[in-house]
Order: C-alpha cells, then sequence, then structure tokens
C-alpha cells in the first residue's frame, strides 16, 4: 500500500515525512541545485515537541515565500519565474505535510502525535488554499511552454486540470464552502485513521494448550501473564498465524471477531460523516457523487467503468471461488460431519490443511526459512543486484530504536534515502504501507520515504520466523519505495515519484511480489534460522502449486471489498448505510457466509485514503501480471530488461501518463490475458459448488 492524501483538493496526492525546515534557509537558495548539501534527515536532531512544531512552520514560512515571489512578478511568466518557485512551494508545503502524516502515525509519544496531527491539519489547509487560489492558476495558465520539454508540459496541464477540479474557478463564496469542507475532510480522516491505529484489541486464553497448533516458536514468545492467562493481540504477528495454524475455532473465532470490530463502534459515525463530506463536496464540484469525481482523473475514468470492472472480476472468480468453497467445506466435514459451512475464520485454516495433503505443502513447514533480518536482505540484494544500486546504512536518530535509516546510491551518486519502521508497537500505524518522506525534485532535494510494516523480530530471542505472506508484504511495500526513489530524480516535486494516476500506483509494487516465487531467487535469502540451508527448490515448488488453491476465493474476496468501497460513495449520502452496503455485498461476490457482530468498514482504511477506488488493486494487478510477462522468467535477476523496466516504467514517476510508461515497456497496450491465464490456474474441477449461503442481517467482515 502507497499512503496517500487525505487532503481532498487534488493537486497532489500527499503522504508523509520531510526535512526539518529550520536546515534549509541556510542551505538553499530559492531553485539552487544544492541536494549534495542537503542534510541527511529531519531526525538528525530528533527534535522535541516545540522544536518538530517550529521546524514544521519554518517549511511553511518557504513556502509563502515561494507563493510570494511567484504572485510578483512582473511581465512575461516563464518557466523559471513562475515554475520554479511554484515547485519550490510544493516542496516545502508538502514537506510539512508528510512530516506530520508520519509522526501522527509512527511516533511512539502521543503528545508528539497529537501535535503531528494538529500540523496535518495547518499544512492541509495552506495546500486547499493554493488548489483554490485564482491568482496561482491564472499565473500557472499564462507560462510560456513553448520551448518547454514534454515532462514540463505534462506536469503543467495536469496541474492546472487539477485547479479546475478542485473549484478555483467558482465564486468567492463557492470557494470558501469547499475550504470548509476539505478541513473537515481533514479532521475526519484523521479521527478515522486514529480510531482504528489505538484499537489494539486481544482476546485471553487460559493455557499455552488452547493455542494447539500453532508453531513452537509463537507459543515459547507468549509467556502468560500474572493470572496464568495468555494475551493474543489483533496485530499481523499474532493474527495471521492464529487464523491459520490455531486448532481450536473458537480461539480463531475470538480473535477474528476482535479485528473485523476494531474502531467500532467509534468509526460508524465517522465513516458516515466521511461519506456524507464528500458527497456534498462533489456536488458542489458539479459531479453526481464521490465516486464520479474520484475516478475521473484516474487510469478507468469513471465510476461506470470502476463498477464494469469489478463485474469483469465477479464473473471470472464468483464460479471458481464456489467450486474452491466446496473442497473447503468438504474438509471441514471430515472434522464435523453435520457442518454445512464454512466460516470465514475457517477460511485460512482450512485451506492450510487442504495444501498440506492435497499439495504436500505446510507454509508452517517453510516458515523456519524465513528470518526477518535475511528477508531484509534479500529485499536489498535481490533490488540491488535488478537496479544497480547499493543501500548504506547510515546512522542518524530516529524517532524509535528499531528504526533504520538507509541511502540508496548509483555509484557515487545519492538517488536518495529511506527509513525502515517494520515492528509493531502501541499507537502505531498498524497495517504495511510506504510513506513518502519528501518527494524528489532535481536540484532541490531528493526523493525520501519511509516503509511502516508490522513483522516479527524485535522481540530478545525471537528469531523472527516470518509466514511468507509477510514476505510478499515486503517485497510489495519495497515495490512502493523504489519507485518513489528512481521517479523522484526529475525536476517538477508535483509529479514526482509515485504520483501517478493512483489505480496505477500498486502495479510496480506487485510486479516486485513475484520475485518471493521464484525457485531461484528464494533460495538466495531464505534460510533455515537453525542450519542455515537455503530453502529446498522442492519446497518452493510446492508452494507454488499450493497457491494456486484458494485463488479466486481470495479474489473474490478482494472484489467484495472493491465494491464495498465504490457502492458507499457512488450513491446520495443519505441513501448509504454502511451495514446494508456491506451485507448486501458480500454474498454477490464470495460465497463465505457473513461473520454476525462484526463491523470490516470501521477497520477499512482505505474507506478513507482509498475511498471509492479500492478497486485499483485488482487494476494494477492486470497491469502488473502483464508487465512480468515481459521478463525472463529464467533469470528474474537479469539486469538489462530490469533496467528497462527502470526506464521505462519507474524513473518517469507521474511526468507522463502511466498508460504511456507501461506502453513504452511493453511496446502494446496492456491487457487481461497474462492476469486471466494466472487467475485460471487456481482452477479447480472439484464437486459442484453448493448453494450460496444465505445472507445474514448482521453487518459482515472479511478475511485480508
Amino acid at each position: 500500500m502507497s499512503r496517500r492524501p487525505r487532503r481532498q483538493s487534488i493537486l497532489k496526492a500527499l503522504t508523509a515525512f520531510a526535512i526539518a525546515a529550520a536546515l534549509l534557509p541556510a542551505l538553499y537558495a530559492p531553485g539552487e541545485a544544492k541536494t549534495e548539501k542537503q542534510p541527511p534527515f529531519f531526525y538528525s536532531d530528533k527534535p522535541g515537541v516545540a522544536a518538530y512544531k517550529e521546524g514544521s512552520q519554518a517549511e511553511l514560512r518557504l513556502a509563502k515565500g515561494a507563493l510570494d515571489r511567484m504572485l510578483g512578478v512582473r511581465g512575461k511568466r516563464t518557466v523559471d519565474n513562475t515554475l520554479v518557485p511554484y515547485n519550490d512551494m510544493m516542496v516545502h508545503a508538502e514537506n510539512a505535510a508528510y512530516q506530520a502524516n508520519l509522526m501522527e502515525s509512527v511516533h511512539p509519544d502521543s503528545v508528539f502525535r497529537t501535535e503531528a496531527e494538529n500540523q496535518t491539519r495547518i499544512s492541509a489547509k495552506f495546500l486547499d488554499e493554493i488548489s483554490l487560489n485564482r491568482k496561482v492558476y491564472d499565473a500557472l495558465r499564462g507560462v510560456n511552454l513553448t520551448k518547454a520539454d514534454a515532462a514540463t508540459r505534462y506536469f503543467v496541464e495536469r496541474t492546472l486540470k487539477e485547479f479546475q477540479r478542485s473549484g478555483v474557478d467558482k465564486d468567492d463564496a463557492t470557494r470558501k464552502r469547499i475550504a470548509d469542507l476539505l478541513q473537515q475532510l481533514t479532521q475526519t480522516g484523521q479521527d478515522f485513521d486514529k480510531n482504528i491505529r489505538n484499537d489494539s484489541r486481544f482476546i485471553l486464553v487460559d493455557s499455552a494448550a488452547d493455542l494447539e497448533g500453532l508453531p513452537a516458536d509463537f507459543i515459547q514468545s507468549h509467556a502468560p501473564g500474572p493470572d496464568g492467562k495468555i494475551r493474543i493481540s489483533i496485530e499481523y504477528p499474532d493474527l495471521f498465524p492464529v487464523i491459520r495454524y490455531a486448532k481450536k475455532s473458537d480461539v480463531r473465532r475470538r480473535l477474528m471477531f476482535e479485528d473485523q470490530n476494531r474502531g467500532y463502534p467509534a468509526n460508524m459515525a465517522v465513516l458516515d460523516s466521511l461519506i456524507s463530506k464528500r458527497w456534498q463536496l462533489a456536488r458542489i464540484l458539479g459531479y453526481p457523487n464521490w465516486a464520479e469525481y474520484i475516478t475521473e482523473n484516474k487510469m478507468i475514468g469513471n465510476a461506470r467503468n470502476a463498477s464494469d470492472f469489478i463485474q469483469r472480476l465477479n464473473d471470472l472468480t464468483m464460479k471458481r471461488a464456489g467450486e474452491e468453497y466446496a473442497m473447503y467445506l468438504k474438509r471441514k466435514q471430515e472434522d464435523d460431519p453435520t457442518a454445512t459451512a464454512v466460516n470465514r475464520w475457517e477460511v485460512s485454516y482450512y485451506g492450510r490443511l487442504i495444501r498440506k495433503r492435497d499439495y504436500d505443502f505446510d507454509p508452517q513447514a517453510a516458515r523456519p526459512y524465513f528470518v526477518f533480518t535475511n528477508v531484509k536482505q534479500g529485499v536489498f540484494d535481490v533490488t540491488s543486484r535488478m537496479f544497480g544500486v547499493t543501500y548504506k546504512k547510515v546512522a542518524v536518530p530516529v524517532w524509535d530504536p528499531s528504526v533504520e535509516a538507509y541511502e540508496v546510491y548509483e555509484g557515487k551518486k545519492l538517488l536518495g534515502r529511506f527509513f525502515l519502521d517494520l515492528h509493531p508497537r502501541p499507537g502505531k500505524y498498524n497495517h504495511a504501507a510506504r510513506f513518502g518522506v519528501r518527494e524528489g525534485s532535481g536540484g532541490v532535494q531528493v526523493p525520501e520515504a519511509a516503509l511502516v510494516c508490522n513483522f516479527p523480530g524485535n522481540t530478545a530471542g525471537d528469531p523472527g520466523l516470518m509466514e511468507h505472506s509477510d514476505v510478499e508484504t515486503f517485497f510489495h511495500e519495497f515495490g512502493h519505495l523504489i519507485h518513489t526513489i528512481f521517479g523522484g530524480q526529475g525536476r517538477w516535486e508535483p509529479v514526482s515519484g509515485t504520483s501517478t494516476e493512483r489505480d496505477f500506483v500498486e502495479a510496480p509494487s506487485q510486479l516486485l511480489e513475484e520475485w518471493t516465487w521464484d525457485t531461484k531467487v528464494l533460495p538466495t535469502f531464505a534460510k533455515h534460522y537453525q542450519t542455515g540451508a537455503p530453502i529446498p527448490t522442492a519446497m518452493v515448488e510446492k508452494m507454488r502449486r499450493a497457491d494456486a488453491f484458494g485463488r479466486a476465493m481470495s479474489y473474490a474476496t478482494q472484489t467484495f471489498y472493491s465494491a464495498v468501497s465504490l457502492n458507499i460513495y457512488n450513491r446520495p449520502a443519505p441513501e448509504v448505510n454502511t451495514n446494508e452496503v456491506v451485507a448486501a455485498a458480500e454474498p454477490r461476490y464470495t460465497p463465505v457466509p457473513s461473520m454476525p457482530g462484526t463491523h470490516m468498514q470501521c477497520s477499512f482504511g482505505h474507506l478513507d485514503g482509498y475511498s471509492a477506488v479500492y478497486y485499483t488493486y485488482e487494476w494494477s494487478l492486470v497491469i502488473a501480471k502483464d508487465m512480468f510477462s515481459h521478463f525472463n522468467k529464467a533469470d528474474l535477476l537479469d539486469p538489462a530488461i530490469a533496467k528497462r523496466y527502470r526506464d521505462e516504467v519507474l524513473r518517469p514517476g507521474g511526468s507522463r501518463p502511466a498508460r504511456e510508461s507501461v506502453r513504452s515497456f511493453l511496446g502494446r497496450d496492456y491487457d487481461f490475458k497474462a492476469f486471466d491465464e494466472w487467475l485460471a490456474a487456481g482452477r479447480t474441477s472439484a464437486v459442484p459448488a453448493p448453494a450460496a449461503p444465505a445472507a445474514s442481517a448482521a453487518p459482515t467482515g472479511g478475511e485480508n
């Protein structure tokens, strides 16, 4: 996942973190090429709350100064006297926004997080006001682009369109209403995210006997408390192993129930408010609903196309998912002959048992090969070899002792920097995402990003054994990171890095997941934590075959999420009841019955950041599968193909339409062929599927 803005003026998608502005004035004249003097990181001074606040405000003062220079121009408007100061303004304003967004999501001090939330609102207000500033729009429109290069022309064209979409041409009173709504949306989005982040639930079990089936290292790392009870949290290092391995169905049920109610009940009203405010904003801007507005500048083009795409996926997956579901039910009936359904908390468990028996693969046998530190080094080694870069760990103060900082070099050239914040802790963002640190702008600043994940391996004596799905997640998020770095070498910050169309942004990260399935790549870093032996090729091959089973069920669930995302935003807000939307969608898109009493929408963080466009994960996957078809399967580390991919897809960032970048790499427009073949590989000729289970009247959740 690539974290995106809660700010709704669409000049640029925001995400995360930046250098302290207080350090910048002494180093940079406007537009000056001094990236080699750029201080390493904002945290080089490890500021307290007051120093952080001053640094953020200093960035905004620099942004205001650049704005004044831009608007103070007399005479003809040029690239140098208008676009350069506009770019400087966006650099500093978005640096403040990035810094605040990351800090409110990861800083261990709640007081610091509260101030970061305040700075998010302040920086968002500045950027919202820019998006509605007619003088800025007119200045950009007046620039003579006759001799400008293609990237500059596209940057201006895209920026002007987003000004128009933001309502810059409305009257003063309407722009004031828009600005007020945007500020409310910033606060509401913060509340939604915070309620998810702070609601870290758990269950208690009586003894280790309740954890039967779980790996020994998991049981050893969960000692009983003073009361003799064992605490199991809903954070990923606990959740996924328990759901997959625990023999006691009630333990799995209880933990998933808590997970699917994260953020409930607080986020019910907050989500309603998000939906209502976005609908109001869309109506003011001339759109019938939010989905039409938010899809307009995506590859998909409009909400009807998004709906048709989701239906296409449903047509592909539902029948196959029903066939797979019948196999799950048949296996469950071996344990319980009276069973008539496989519940949501049983899918992962019985899927594992089927793969173990029918495909001779048990993920528990693979876990000892996925040691956290080795996987991390594997991510570095694979991408270093593919793309010809090196990573240098740097010793700088960070916001938590577990966080690491690195610089990225191509030869002697510094390309960018990144942070790794990879283990759970209280109050921290509890999923997995790339947070932009600062977008690159040639001659002004190099790109930076942070990976914020929740993997095992940060406890004394814990080898940090990962599920293969964790390994995939690590590679996925690192795909966002290298997109940020390689795409951040251009001149203009607002189209830098991952600032592509939102429904393309997941494709490069999904592509990199493929390297975690390769029989030659995986053994280079997947080594047994006790013996050091590489994972056997035969085990990887079994893992690949087993992965095909359940694929339709998995993507049926993703299609369900996409439908929920679209359907709460593609109609008037007064008609939306999120419980009813979820309850109606689940039986239509997946054969797994709903889980009574749960409210998955309250913890579905994408309903804020991605809003109506969760479909992008599957849309991007279509493109990723097509791009992967052009790689050399005999040698996925072939640097020649990787270089062409880097140059044609990653390096342009958002400086041209994503469709053009993909066409340049493929030599044609992308199509569904590779995706359809991949999905079909999971087809089973099992017994006929039973009738879809009746929909529960209760709201439901889903297994990610």
